[in-house]
């Protein structure tokens, strides 16, 4: 893995589990066993690092999130959007612990963020379409742009969320498969007849690696 990866890698690892707040540029040398000039060698500062570790976040959404077309609609392909949802929290959890701060910090990362969301508002709206087009879930369709956005609003901050409404000083995978459980709960209220077994399976599904 080429020196830059590494930084990358690293630096995401000790900000998930430390805080990006308290990992300077120096941990993240110390922590690979380089000099801090070599760290410097492939990034300026600690915001160039977030920036590149935030472009893998930007890829993930981009990728994770499109309509399906050519797929049909099944269990295993909604299991797959949920699991994406649980990949990008866990995965850049240190980005939705200290999400306003982080953007306070870089308008230009700030304006990528915004322009991310947007593209992701679009395809979560085309997504609930698509669901409802194939008899899954029932929506008016004025009410799925402000739906798609309370589904941003849940997951963008889950993790802050629970940080602040319990004495956990840290995120676990229990806690945030706890946070699909309840995006699933807001799916229930608008699921079809015909659709609410599946429901039910992927409730249970979630609630199993939440409680477990």
């Amino acid at each position: 893995m080429k020196t830059r990866d590494r930084i990358i890698q690293a630096s995401l690892q000790l900000f998930n589990e430390h805080g990006e707040r308290s990992t300077t540029t120096n941990h993240i040398a110390a922590h690979l066993g380089i000099s801090p000039g070599n760290l410097y060698y492939h990034f300026r500062n600690k915001e160039d690092i977030i920036l590149s570790i935030f472009q893998q976040y930007e890829q993930h959404l981009e990728s994770a999130f499109v309509p399906y077309h050519d797929e049909p609609l099944n269990i295993e392909l909604l299991i797959k959007y949920f699991d994406a949802i649980f990949y990008a929290l866990w995965q850049f959890r240190f980005i939705y612990t200290n999400l306003a701060d982080i953007l306070s910090r870089d308008e230009a990362l700030k304006a990528r963020y915004l322009h991310v969301q947007n593209r992701l508002q679009n395809h979560v709206s085309a997504l609930l379409t698509q669901l409802c087009n194939d008899g899954f879930l029932q929506i008016e369709p004025a009410n799925i742009p402000p739906l798609a956005d309370t589904v941003k609003m849940l997951v963008s901050f889950w993790i802050s969320y629970q940080l602040t409404q319990s004495t956990m000083k840290s995120i676990t995978k229990s806690t945030i498969y706890e946070g699909v459980v309840r995006l699933l709960m807001l799916f229930r209220a608008y699921a079809t007849s015909s659709s609410l077994e599946t429901i039910t399976r992927l409730e249970r599904h979630y609630t199993v690696l939440a409680y477990d």
